[in-house]
């Protein structure tokens, strides 16, 4: 099985990114991955600002996948996501939701045992990891990773984990698909700044689909689809996530626009992922069971 090691990753999402590795559709292939400090912060004497945002958000790849082109989407099944024994979360004095009301730069380490990650002796929680960065090249830019957009990237989506499957745009030649930024757990929002960041690897299964109308990025996970939209406002993410998932559900059953929309209030739920990058990321949560009502079928 192809292994793409974490020594080889970039910083942004491009199309000009040289491929690191090729692979088949329908092969499956493990991404290595740095946590998103790129491994720097070891121990709580080491703080965020030490590091520079040259440093951040490191994502493996690309993984050039042979007979992708543009106009196609890619299927990506994250089949399995393994982490690290130790984690790392951070505060900064200037970032973040808390930033105005005095919070002071800290590190803290949080440590997995057993499946379980330890915030301080009273509390602990199960292990959820997700992938933070997950994405395609952009058709014409280069993108940060940190940045999240239509290609995907620093979506922050906690429900990205292990048997969810993300659908990706195809922009280029070979999607250039590339992934980092786990967690070991993060609540919505990332309010704090930061998930646990922690290295680890990913598994996951690529299939180019063609001629498939999907609106891009989707993800399918447990009982739920959602639509996820990035825009500079959490208002204006709310609002495309939506729209896109209200659209979807008019031209794929029996109802109409209007209808659709007051079945998003009837059995949807609204989600915020991430107010923290540069932009603002929401997503829209269905029922899969309302899809299979209607016999659509996600390829």
């Amino acid at each position: 099985m192809l292994k793409l090691s974490c020594e080889k990753s970039v910083l942004s999402m491009s199309p000009h990114h040289p491929p690191i590795a090729m692979a088949n559709s329908g092969d499956t292939v493990i991404f290595e991955t740095k946590d998103c400090f790129s491994n720097l912060i070891q121990c709580e004497k080491d703080m965020f600002s030490s590091i520079g945002w040259d440093r951040v958000n490191p994502a493996t790849g690309p993984l050039y996948i042979n007979g992708a082109k543009p106009g196609d989407v890619l299927k990506v099944e994250i089949v399995d996501i393994i982490v690290a024994p130790q984690g790392t979360m951070v505060t900064s004095a200037n970032l973040g939701v808390f930033a105005p009301y005095g919070t002071e730069e800290r590190t803290k380490i949080i440590r997995v045992e057993n499946d379980r990650a330890i915030f301080n002796e009273k509390i602990s929680i199960p292990i959820d990891p997700m992938i933070g960065v997950i994405g395609t090249a952009p058709a014409d830019e280069d993108i940060p990773t940190g940045t999240p957009g239509t290609h995907g990237a620093n979506m922050d989506c906690h429900r990205i984990t292990k048997g969810a499957v993300v659908y990706l745009p195809v922009n280029v030649d070979g999607a250039l698909l590339a992934m980092g930024d786990l967690h070991a757990l993060m609540g919505d929002g990332e309010v704090g700044m930061s998930g646990v960041e922690i290295p680890g690897e990913v598994t996951v299964k690529v299939t180019v689909l063609e001629n498939y109308d999907i609106p891009t990025p989707f993800v399918i996970s447990g009982n739920d689809v959602m639509t996820v939209c990035t825009e500079e406002t959490l208002m204006q993410a709310s609002a495309s996530a939506s729209v896109a998932m209200a659209r979807f559900i008019a031209a794929n059953t029996d109802m109409d626009f209007e209808d659709a929309s007051m079945l998003l209030s009837f059995a949807g739920n609204l989600c915020t992922n991430q107010i923290v990058d540069p932009l603002m990321t929401a997503r829209y949560e269905m029922p899969k069971w309302i899809f299979d009502a209607y016999g659509y079928e996600f390829r």
